[in-house]
């Protein structure tokens, strides 16, 4: 002992015991898997751009909507109808009966019968309508067409379309 009274070799007081130096390893841990977590974030972001959904048909703009799928599957199904292979084109002129500006498909199918699937504006959302002709004939009637309808889609477009066609009795064995 020394003269204060204290033991002559006392522990240092800046070693810490082994229970107290336990925390600090565990506070250092944390920061550790950290790190893991944070390379983990571009896997997720990879899984997050894999789930989502490419963008609907109907999202394309109209230009290449119309000509690129709306015309072909128009064509396809008129002939799995039973058609004949109908003439299809896509323009922007003068509607049929009131003269008009509008975006249109024009159809013509064996014995010069012809149909226009008309759009107010260039956009499948917008107002549509379709006129008639028979062979030789003018169209006199505008119908409205699909004015219903909440959501419009290529699905809808065509099945309608070539469901006007068969009660005009023009495909298939009618």
């Amino acid at each position: 002992m020394t003269q204060s009274g204290t033991p002559e070799n006392p522990a240092p007081e800046s070693t810490p015991s082994p229970d107290e130096a336990a925390p600090a390893v565990e506070k250092a841990r944390p920061a550790k898997a950290a790190k893991p977590a944070d390379t983990a974030q571009p896997a997720e972001t990879a899984q997050t751009a894999a789930k989502a959904k490419p963008p609907a048909p109907e999202e394309k703009p109209f230009d290449d909507f119309v000509p690129n799928l709306l015309i072909p599957a128009l064509a396809k199904e008129i002939q799995a109808y039973g058609g004949a292979v109908p003439e299809l084109s896509f323009s922007q002129g003068a509607m049929p009966v009131v003269g008009s500006d509008c975006w249109m498909v024009k159809g013509e199918l064996p014995g010069e019968r012809r149909f226009w699937l008309c759009f107010t504006g260039a956009d499948i959302a917008s107002a549509k309508t379709i006129a008639l002709a028979e062979a030789g004939g003018t169209p006199s009637l505008l119908e409205s067409f699909l004015i219903d309808e909440k959501k419009m889609t290529l699905s809808l477009l065509v099945s309608r379309l070539v469901q006007r066609l068969n009660g005009q009795k023009w495909l298939g064995a009618n």
